[in-house]
């Protein structure tokens, strides 16, 4: 289960980010709440996946994954598009957490 609410976390934390930039400054009250909304319901996702997995993990793959896919997004909705060394990064990125979770013996499965 611990993976699933992870899943769910970094998804919350993706939306609470994107409704972060959409609120202008907290300007625009539904952008507003959804972004509370969001990283409340993160957090929350978050709390039940330590029960399951490492701290460092757990937070490492939310962290990275969040990255990635707040920066895929963020070239969609905003137009905000990365350029190569960025890129080349989130594929690092995306490399650590794939080794992470294959080869370490400190990954919870």
């Amino acid at each position: 289960m611990g993976y699933w609410f992870l899943a769910l976390a970094i998804s919350a934390e993706v939306i609470g980010t994107l409704a972060l930039k959409a609120s202008q400054e907290f300007s625009r009250p539904v952008a507003s709440a959804i972004c509370v909304v969001g990283y409340l319901t993160a957090f929350y996702f978050l709390s039940l996946v330590l029960k399951t997995v490492p701290v460092g993990v757990a937070y490492a793959v939310w962290a990275g994954m969040g990255i990635v896919l707040i920066a895929v997004l963020s070239a969609v909705m905003y137009k905000e598009i990365p350029d190569t060394p960025a890129m080349v990064g989130m594929g690092f990125i995306i490399t650590g957490v794939i080794i992470m979770n294959v080869f370490s013996k400190t990954a919870a499965h």
